[in-house]
């Protein structure tokens, strides 16, 4: 979670491993670093991923729970954008792909050319296997992501920084994750249950 006004960074805070999050203990960590209370937010800015299915559910949930209660704005950020420029801020220059875990063998990769200056797309978003990221390693390509080669996250201050000065909000139902692939679910048939 963090906070921001104007673009400035006021707080942030971040739990560190494991999968449960507890994403109202973050809000009130950071509203009580900064000074701030509930009333004095005006938009939400939240990752869309790709990455953690449930985390990014959960991201959209707080968001649109939070719009729901005050009436704020909302805006999504995708978060291979966040790493890109992540990467930017470090002075990882060059050529750089954009790795998430897609699990299954594939990744979520993007292909940016990052300078000083500017911090640019220059391939879209798609999902390669195993195969084709070994292949772009042994070709010399460089790396950045949660997983692999410049090990970066998606930071909720990145998140902030990039939502600055933008007014594309949206209403929390619009609010869609990043997924290049159909999600299945499958229904469990009615009847089935704890039997005493």
């Amino acid at each position: 979670m963090a906070l921001a006004r104007d673009g400035v960074l006021l707080a942030e805070a971040a739990e560190v491993g494991g999968r449960a999050t507890n994403a109202l203990g973050l809000i009130e960590k950071v509203l009580t670093e900064s000074k701030n209370v509930r009333a004095e937010i005006a938009a939400i800015a939240v990752g869309l991923g790709p990455g953690s299915y449930t985390g990014i559910r959960a991201a959209i949930a707080v968001a649109q729970g939070w719009q729901l209660a005050r009436g704020i704005k909302l805006l999504g950020v995708n978060s291979v954008d966040a790493i890109a420029a992540q990467a930017q801020a470090e002075q990882f220059f060059g050529r750089v792909n954009v790795v998430v875990d897609a699990q299954r063998d594939e990744f979520y990769l993007a292909t940016w050319e990052i300078s000083s200056a500017a911090c640019r797309e220059v391939s879209p978003l798609k999902i390669v296997t195993a195969a084709e990221m070994e292949k772009r390693r042994v070709g010399g390509e460089m790396f950045a992501g949660p997983e692999t080669g410049r090990i970066l996250f998606p930071s909720a201050a990145m998140v902030a920084r990039l939502a600055a000065g933008r007014a594309d909000f949206v209403s929390g139902e619009n609010l869609e994750p990043v997924y290049l692939r159909l999600t299945n679910f499958i229904k469990a048939p009615a009847g089935r249950g704890i039997i005493i």
